[in-house]
């Protein structure tokens, strides 16, 4: 090897043998009930993502369709119909996987009034996933955070490393942290396919120890790209050895 040759291995970035997607055992956060938000279309599709996160060593999946009032109202009926569907298209074709389902539900307006109604799709028991505007921080984020815990639930806030508003803004997230609010990270975002800003984000989150779950948040197939890409990647690499992850213990 030349010298151009070693000086650039040593200052470009650290690529690893892709890391084993086993150790984690279970996927968080992803959109694969068929046409009820924006993640896959058709059951096809549905069952084309499934056996490619069974292929990479995954051995459950809950997957969590958006619950929006402005854009996919989605209610826990509709999702756990379309549930059961993809379960037995899973089952006939023999994939060796679980599949449960939660929601990704959006801290909007509307969102009080359904945990005030109790009927809230949760996973692993009492753990709950929601997700905030990347416009801004809603201005009920701690009365619902409140209220969710008053009711014996555990808020875990999706791709918490994407909300560019507290990128500058640290403090706001150790915050969260403290009230017991667990954190989810993309893994697509070490990649950088939100964005660079995003990916330091994501990379300093595993560095301080912030985050509890790591999910893929797919999509559709195209994006089990970006999950391989990221499998050769220190921070990932890192993250999945966790002891307490709780994905490992789902």
């Amino acid at each position: 090897m030349g010298l151009l040759a070693k000086i650039f291995k040593k200052s470009g970035p650290v690529v690893l043998d892709k890391c084993d997607l086993s150790v984690l055992g279970t996927d968080v956060h992803s959109h694969l009930i068929p046409g009820i938000d924006d993640g896959v279309k058709t059951l096809q599709e549905s069952i084309e993502v499934i056996k490619a996160f069974a292929n990479r060593g995954y051995k459950k999946l809950v997957t969590t369709p958006h619950i929006m009032s402005d854009f996919y109202r989605n209610t826990p009926e509709i999702i756990l119909g379309g549930l059961e569907q993809v379960r037995k298209e899973i089952k006939a074709q023999g994939i060796p996987i679980e599949l449960d389902a939660a929601a990704e539900y959006n801290i909007d307006h509307e969102f009080e009034a359904k945990i005030d109604a109790g009927k809230l799709l949760t996973f692993g028991g009492n753990y709950i996933l929601v997700e905030m505007p990347f416009m801004q921080e809603p201005p009920n984020l701690a009365v619902c955070i409140f209220k969710l815990m008053t009711a014996g639930l555990k808020p875990v806030l999706a791709h918490v490393e994407r909300y560019t508003f507290w990128h500058n803004d640290y403090q706001k997230i150790i915050e969260q942290k403290d009230k017991g609010v667990l954190l989810q990270l993309n893994i697509n975002s070490l990649t950088g396919a939100y964005g660079p800003g995003v990916s330091k984000m994501a990379k300093r989150l595993i560095e301080d120890d912030l985050i509890d779950l790591v999910g893929s948040d797919c999509h559709k197939i195209e994006h089990m790209h970006f999950i391989d890409q990221a499998r050769t990647t220190p921070q990932l690499h890192n993250l999945i050895e966790k002891k307490d992850l709780l994905n490992k213990m789902l």
